[in-house]
């Protein structure tokens, strides 16, 4: 069932939800799963609707939130002053109303220059270096802009960021900047790990070089990080005892001094103009520089007007990110695959002549829907133009061989996986799978997903292991999960005491995992993390939880028989209702409905049951 369109509540709860998932994609998984340029649009979007609705602004609201908390088993510690993101930019109009802003910020006459500096914005992880009486003490890396991963001993095994600062240096001293992997090191790397693999199919391969720093610094195995050639570039500070400068371009000349890597580019410019013709400068080298870039970082240049502008919610007032339009290439589409999620979503997936796009080699590029396919006219055999929005997911953005007459390709009607009718529901852009629990690829990854990081975080069980295991008939279902047993995976091939032993140790400690972890793994639709949390907060307790919701079955089941197959207006009324029943802050009438939905199908609540028979989730939700 759907819902009619999100009232606005809603939308920003949902907007919350999946900004977040894509933050953790990107800044704990190094893994984006959406370009930048998709991304800001989020931002945007969700940036608007707190504009028009101020008192719908939410606790966990993108706009007040910073990068992602750190997940990985690296110890945690709190930043002395807090690393913020950066505002962007997409035009030069959009610089010049940031310089508009600062000007009516402090009150300037329109003929005093506002002087700032300019500076690649390298495509790194960013890393805050603390130094105390001159030695290197503490390495943190962003995390979530407030608490950081501590990676001390690996960034110490980096030859740019030097072990002790020179004498008469402040006694504290936080230099910030990006690790990052060069491209030519991060080709060796890929080359190296492809020879050493047993396997060559199966090779660890990183698929950018901001990818390949992340997943090389944080090993918890500082000889790993040493034998990855990691590079450093600072570009700021953060808590220091005194200020080397009363200028940005002084104190980041202070810190080239000491012996840390600043940008060739990096400039002061003296007004718009200038500013503007060095971003222009930088694009035009950006393809024969050694790092990937995605942008100009622009700063006010006096500490004093920074420190007059001070901090928005989660950026400074005093910079803004002025980033570059999209990389384009032509290729041909050589066929479109349909890939099935765990929700049964049918994703299509332009599959292309290998082409290379801003220093990388794309052969795969999102179609995003049947919508989509048919706005750009896509057959297999048509010449494409492909671009790379903010270097991350490459997307096809027009057909050159539209005016070719050859047969429309036909999104197809039934499941690729099990055969099952694919169905669109109301108001949906979206095809699925109708064969839910029968369907291969949804129980594949709907079990991926319940042991993934984010939900049970089963360590050991990946998705080698849970491909493995259902394609043997070992588990089928979550509850078969917990019914491993050591001596069924020692009667397996290589397999042995200890792997076995810990997979089903980690398996046992997620019996009683946290209320809002177990909720996520369920993998209800629109129930994100951010849901599930709100959702445990609320009821506390499964008990509760499995309460609240037999009521909005009923309520559910009184409606039902009345609503025709289309009947969008019913629809968002009984998800109003709904939501009510459940009176949880942050869930709205789409959640409520696709809840209600979940647990109102039989197979769902017998493998729900089933589940529960071996695990009880927490009263405790997860921090």
């Amino acid at each position: 069932m759907s819902a009619a369109d999100p009232d606005p509540a809603a939308e920003l709860a949902f907007l919350a939800a999946e900004i977040a998932r894509h933050d953790r994609a990107y800044h704990d998984a190094d893994s984006p799963e959406i370009s930048d340029a998709d991304y800001d649009a989020l931002v945007a979007r969700n940036r608007a609707l707190e504009a028009a609705h101020p008192g719908l602004v939410r606790a966990d609201s993108p706009s007040v939130r910073v990068g992602v908390a750190p997940v990985s088993p690296l110890a945690k510690v709190r930043h002395a002053r807090a690393m913020t993101s950066l505002d962007n930019a997409f035009s030069g109009d959009e610089v010049a109303e940031f310089v508009a802003r600062v000007r009516r910020f402090l009150r300037l006459a329109d003929d005093e220059p506002v002087a700032m500096t300019a500076e690649p914005k390298i495509d790194g992880l960013s890393c805050s270096l603390r130094y105390r009486d001159g030695l290197l003490v503490q390495a943190l890396t962003r995390g979530d802009g407030q608490v950081g991963e501590v990676v001390t001993d690996n960034a110490r095994t980096i030859a740019d960021v030097p072990q002790r600062l020179p004498d008469g240096a402040p006694a504290v001293f936080e230099v910030r900047g990006e690790i990052y992997m060069a491209k030519a090191d991060f080709a060796e790397l890929n080359a190296r790990l492809l020879a050493e693999a047993d396997d060559p199919a199966r090779a660890r391969q990183f698929a950018n070089p901001r990818n390949a720093a992340a997943g090389s610094l944080r090993q918890k195995d500082a000889t790993v990080t040493a034998s990855r050639r990691l590079r450093f570039l600072a570009h700021g500070w953060g808590e220091a005892s005194a200020v080397p400068g009363g200028t940005q371009g002084e104190v980041i000349g202070a810190i080239r001094g000491w012996g840390f890597p600043v940008a060739d580019a990096f400039a002061r410019v003296a007004d718009l103009q200038a500013a503007l013709a060095a971003y222009r400068a930088i694009e035009g080298s950006r393809a024969d520089l050694p790092f990937d870039i995605d942008g100009v970082v622009y700063k006010l240049d006096r500490l004093d007007w920074q420190e007059r502008l001070g901090f928005a919610a989660r950026s400074p007032r005093w910079a803004i990110a002025h980033k570059f339009p999209a990389q384009r290439a032509q290729t041909t589409l050589e066929r479109i695959d349909v890939q099935v999620g765990r929700t049964g979503k049918l994703t299509p997936v332009a599959r292309l002549a290998p082409v290379t796009v801003g220093g990388v080699v794309v052969t795969n590029a999102t179609l995003h829907n049947a919508d989509e396919i048919g706005r750009l006219g896509v057959r297999p055999g048509d010449r494409v133009v492909l671009q790379r929005a903010g270097d991350v997911i490459p997307q096809i953005v027009e057909n050159l061989s539209r005016d070719e007459p050859r047969d429309a390709w036909e999104f197809p009607t039934c499941c690729p996986q099990c055969g099952s009718l694919a169905e669109r529901e109301p108001g949906e852009v979206d095809w699925r799978c109708s064969g839910g629990l029968v369907c291969p690829a949804q129980r594949v990854e709907r079990l991926r997903h319940f042991a993934s990081r984010q939900a049970m975080d089963i360590d050991g069980l990946g998705t080698t292991n849970i491909e493995s295991f259902f394609a043997d008939g070992l588990i089928g279902t979550p509850a078969d999960i917990f019914r491993i047993t050591e001596a069924t995976l020692l009667a397996r091939e290589r397999w042995a005491e200890v792997s076995a032993r810990n997979l089903v140790a980690a398996i046992d400690a997620r019996r009683a995992a946290p209320l809002d972890r177990f909720l996520f793994a369920l993998g209800i639709r629109h129930v994100g993390e951010v849901t599930a949390r709100d959702l445990a907060r609320r009821w506390t307790s499964w008990a509760a939880f499995d309460a609240a919701m037999a009521r909005a079955l009923a309520v559910r089941e009184a409606h039902v028989p009345a609503l025709g197959e289309s009947d969008d207006k019913a629809l968002a009324r009984l998800g109003k209702e709904l939501a009510a029943v459940l009176e949880t802050p942050g869930v709205g009438p789409e959640v409520a409905l696709a809840l209600a939905d979940f647990l109102a199908e039989p197979r769902n609540r017998a493998a729900l049951d089933d589940l529960l028979g071996e695990v009880a989730p927490a009263d405790v939700v997860h921090a």
